[in-house]
C-alpha cells in the first residue's frame, strides 16, 4: 500500500509543475503582445481592457449567481481581485519601461518571498537563494543604468504577486475548480476601472477591443485558471519557486517578439533561476503536507511499548 505513495506524490507534483509552466508561457506571450499592440492605451488602460474581458468571460462561463459562497470565501476572493488588479497594472507599467525579462525577474521576488517563507524541507532555502542570485544577475543593479521608476513598478508588482499566490491557493481550496475566479476577476476589473485614464477609453477602437479579447485569453484568463489548478497540487512554496521560470520565458519572448537582446550576465541569471525551479518541484506536492501529518500521527500510535507491560 505505502509503496505507491511516492509515485502518486511525484505524479501530483509533476502535473502541477506542467500546469504552472503552461500558465507562465501563456502569460508572457500575452504580456509581450500587450506591450506591442496595446501600448497606446498605457499600462492602466491595457490592464483594464484585459481584466474586463476576462471578467465578462468568467461570469458567462461560471454563472456565479447559481453558486453559494461563504462569507470567508467572498472576502478572500475580493482580496485576490485586488492583488490581481495591482499585479497586472504594476507589471504592465514596468514592462513598458524596462525589458520584459527584467520586469519578470524583479516581480519574481514576490514569489521568492513566499517560497522562502514556506520552505519546510531541510536545505529548502537553497532554491530560493539560487533564484535570488539569478534575479540579481538578470537585473544587474550594480551598473546603475536601469530605470528606477520601472524597477519600482516591478517591486510593487512583486508585493501583489506574493498576495496573489497565497490568496489563489486559499480560494482554489475553498471553491474547487475555477469558480473562485467568478469572485476575483469582476473585483479586479472593477478596481482597474476606477483608475483607467480617460485617454485610454477614447483611444479604444474595434480593432483594439478585439485584440484585447484575444490577449485576455492568454493573460489573465488561461494563466489564472491553470495556476489555481496547479496550486491544488503544489505547495505555495514549491509553486512560488517554480515561478522562477517566468523570467526565463520573459527573456526569451522579449528577444523573439520585442527585439530585446539579453546580455551574457542575463543568460547566466536565467540558468540560475531555471535550476532553482527544477529543484523546487522535488517534494513540492501538496500531498506531501498531508502525508507528513499522517506520518507524524502514525508515529505517535507506533511508539514502542515499555518492557514492563
Amino acid at each position: 500500500m505505502h509503496a505507491s505513495i511516492p509515485t502518486q506524490l511525484s505524479t501530483s507534483a509533476r502535473s502541477g509543475a506542467m500546469l504552472a509552466l503552461t500558465s507562465m508561457l501563456c502569460a508572457q506571450i500575452g504580456l509581450a503582445g500587450s506591450v506591442r499592440f496595446l501600448d497606446h492605451l498605457g499600462a492602466q488602460g491595457s490592464t483594464w481592457l484585459r481584466l474586463t474581458w476576462t471578467a465578462v468571460i468568467i461570469v458567462v462561463i461560471v454563472r456565479p449567481w447559481r453558486l453559494r459562497f461563504s462569507a470567508a470565501t467572498l472576502r478572500t476572493g475580493a482580496l485576490l481581485g485586488l492583488a490581481t488588479a495591482g499585479m497586472g497594472t504594476m507589471f504592465m507599467a514596468a514592462a513598458m519601461r524596462i525589458p520584459l525579462g527584467t520586469a519578470s525577474a524583479i516581480e519574481f521576488l514576490g514569489a521568492l518571498s513566499v517560497a522562502a517563507w514556506g520552505a519546510r524541507q531541510r536545505n529548502g532555502w537553497i532554491w530560493p537563494l539560487a533564484a535570488a542570485v539569478g534575479v540579481l544577475l538578470m537585473t544587474r543593479p550594480w551598473l546603475g543604468d536601469f530605470d528606477l521608476l520601472g524597477v519600482g513598478y516591478a517591486l510593487a508588482g512583486a508585493g501583489c504577486y506574493a498576495a496573489y499566490i497565497l490568496c489563489t491557493q486559499r480560494v482554489g481550496d475553498e471553491t474547487g475548480g475555477v469558480s473562485g475566479l467568478a469572485i476575483s476577476m469582476p473585483v479586479a476589473a472593477l478596481v482597474s476601472t476606477l483608475f483607467v485614464p480617460t485617454s485610454a477609453v477614447t483611444a479604444l477602437s474595434w480593432q483594439t477591443v478585439a485584440i484585447g479579447l484575444l490577449l485576455a485569453a492568454l493573460v489573465p484568463l488561461l494563466p489564472f485558471t491553470l495556476e489555481m489548478l496547479a496550486l491544488r497540487r503544489l505547495t505555495a512554496g514549491a509553486f512560488a519557486t517554480l515561478l522562477c521560470f517566468e523570467p526565463a520565458f520573459g527573456l526569451i519572448l522579449g528577444l523573439l517578439l520585442l527585439g530585446q537582446v539579453p546580455s551574457l550576465t542575463s543568460v547566466a541569471g536565467l540558468v540560475c533561476v531555471v535550476i532553482a525551479g527544477m529543484g523546487a518541484v522535488n517534494g513540492g506536492s501538496r500531498e506531501d503536507e498531508s502525508d507528513e501529518r499522517t506520518q507524524s500521527t502514525d508515529d505517535r500510535h507506533l511508539e514502542p511499548v515499555p518492557a514492563h507491560c
